[in-house]
């Protein structure tokens, strides 16, 4: 049974608007997971520390977001997952969404660390628009 939040207890993630992509800074991931739970949010964690290419990238983020295996051929799969057919599967709460150890280096290079993060910016509007939180925080290698 969870325990309510009490008057002088912070509120999660306060401050921070409900659909928005950003480096997770200040944040440490156990917070962040924390903060879901508080908020019965879902929360997507992808560390992407051992990825080499896009082809990686969007492997590992299918394997540990748990989608089908179809999401790992390109970045609009990987849209229609994080929007359609999460929006098909029924009501959503809400999602806290982390994205740790961006590769920067050679074979993922600025563009393509612009063109994912546009991704989940993308998924935040798609959001937005039927009222349901979703924040992203992302962190670099």
């Amino acid at each position: 049974m969870e325990t309510p939040l009490r008057k002088d207890d912070e509120i999660p993630l306060k401050g921070i608007r409900p659909n928005i992509v950003q480096s997770i800074r200040a944040f440490r991931v156990p917070e962040l997971q924390d903060a879901a739970t508080k908020l019965n949010q879902h929360f997507l964690y992808a560390n992407l520390g051992n990825a080499q290419s896009k082809q990686d990238i969007l492997d590992m983020i299918a394997a540990q977001y748990t989608f089908p295996a179809h999401v790992g051929k390109n970045f609009d799969a990987l849209y229609d997952c994080m929007t359609d057919l999460v929006h098909k599967s029924g009501p959503q709460p809400g999602f806290i969404v982390v994205l740790e150890q961006i590769p920067a280096h050679a074979k993922f290079d600025k563009e393509a660390r612009e063109q994912l993060l546009d991704i989940f910016r993308d998924a935040a509007d798609y959001w937005a628009d039927r009222k349901i939180p979703f924040r992203c925080f992302y962190s670099f290698l």
